[in-house]
């Protein structure tokens, strides 16, 4: 079960003081909400592992074809520029936004948004907390966000400035024009 600290208005954490507490607590997965609740979230079991292993290598397999940005992992937390620390199951960010970034930058929480997210509801997870996130990365700059629900069996398409779409699970999802070329099989 996640579960939301908020903070307010004992302590304020900047950027700095997260990449800080994250870095004395490695084994406690964290997170920080743009409204500075301290997020600490759940592990997930087989199932989740493992099919979030399988959408981050075929996310990771078209990208090594097309060789147009960098694929990210769950554990990955990017330093969004609208206040929060997220961390995405998957993550993709285009080439030339990545490597725009220092050396120190990509080394930490990276601060950027990523282009293309995805993230998967795993039995301990809130809907609620992953919508609420989702809208954070889009309000962040988002340009395609997929929340994929095995529970309800639909996926909610977050694409920038537009209305969320809620699909019955579909049997393919197209990336459309963030990740050319890029359908993803959903089982």
């Amino acid at each position: 079960m996640t579960t939301k600290l908020d903070l307010q208005p004992l302590i304020k954490l900047t950027s700095e003081d997260f990449y800080q507490l994250c870095q004395i607590n490695p084994d406690l997965p964290l997170e920080l909400s743009r409204n500075e609740e301290l997020i600490i979230m759940s592990l997930v079991g087989g199932e989740s592992g493992n099919q979030e292993a399988s959408l981050i290598t075929d996310v990771s397999i078209w990208n090594r074809q097309t060789q147009l940005g960098f694929v990210f992992s769950s554990s990955t937390i990017f330093n969004l520029p609208n206040g929060g620390n997220r961390s995405p199951d998957v993550a993709w960010i285009k080439k030339e936004r990545w490597e725009s970034l220092t050396s120190e930058q990509k080394r930490k929480f990276p601060p950027i948004c990523p282009d293309f997210v995805i993230e998967l509801r795993s039995p301990s997870d809130r809907l609620k907390l992953l919508q609420e996130k989702m809208q954070e990365y889009l309000d962040a700059g988002l340009r395609l966000g997929w929340l994929i629900n095995p529970q309800d069996n639909t996926v909610e398409i977050y694409r920038l400035n537009q209305s969320v779409e809620v699909l019955s699970l579909p049997v393919s999802l197209s990336a459309e024009n963030v990740l050319p070329d890029f359908n993803l099989f959903v089982k």
